[in-house]
């Protein structure tokens, strides 16, 4: 197989090539592949330029920096992600195949979870269209404006944990052998024997997703939001006591 490097010079030694042979898109590509390979360290502008066959400097012609890569790094994994249901289906299906969708994406590339989940978002990108894409549907489904964001997060949050453990060992829970721990490992087998060929990753995740949505679902219907009494500024409960 081709490295980037060689795909390069090959393009170069055939002629003048009919585009630019570094573009942004292969840049942000060479990028997301070593951080998959390497981590983050073996990611920087330096070892992408060396992927590349190319100087450092020749990079800035397409990235402003590290941080600009960084950002068409979440672009390119969130494009990956569904919204085509918000609009189109009932709120919670639409959900449904925004959230296995986006597992897929960022489990596919599992660095990216940690790297991005602490930075913010770059105004105008790819990514933010996708935010709002799913906020309309949550709106149009009838959610109050000042919880929608809330909820998104919510289930975010229980995304980007599923993406992890759908890379993670099938055995990281296995109890081992021994005298104690009777009750862990009962359920351990117990897993085993219901899940027949599937992984018990999906399984939780799958769980998990019917959970959320029926507590969400309910909440939607009248019965308040997920979680109990809202609190109050200080972090009590706003509710007064009897």
């Amino acid at each position: 197989m081709m490295s980037s490097a060689n795909r390069v010079a090959a393009t170069r030694g055939s002629g003048r090539p009919r585009q630019a042979v570094l573009d942004r898109e292969l840049i942000l590509r060479t990028a997301l592949r070593l951080l998959d390979e390497r981590g983050e360290q073996g990611a920087g502008i330096r070892d992408i330029a060396r992927e590349l066959g190319v100087r450092p400097s020749a990079l800035y012609n397409h990235v402003a920096g590290q941080d600009d890569i960084i950002a068409g790094l979440r672009e390119l994994v969130s494009d990956r992600i569904d919204v085509d249901g918000f609009g189109s289906l009932p709120w919670d299906a639409a959900v449904r195949l925004w959230a296995r969708s986006y597992r897929r994406a960022f489990a596919a590339h599992p660095p990216t979870i940690a790297l991005l989940a602490v930075r913010p978002l770059v105004p105008g990108s790819r990514t933010g269209r996708m935010y709002d894409a799913v906020c309309a549907g949550f709106l149009a489904a009838g959610w109050p404006e000042e919880r929608v964001l809330t909820v998104v997060v919510a289930l975010e949050s229980f995304i980007l944990g599923s993406a992890l453990d759908q890379v993670a060992p099938d055995d990281m829970l296995d109890p081992g052998d021994g005298d104690d721990l009777q009750h862990f490992r009962a359920a351990y087998a117990a897993r085993a024997r219901g899940l027949a060929e599937r992984r018990a990753s999906d399984a939780a995740f799958e769980t998990g997703l019917d959970a959320l949505l029926a507590g969400l679902g309910a909440e939607l219907a009248g019965a308040g939001p997920v979680g109990g009494a809202a609190l109050s500024p200080d972090g009590g409960s706003a509710v007064g006591e009897a």
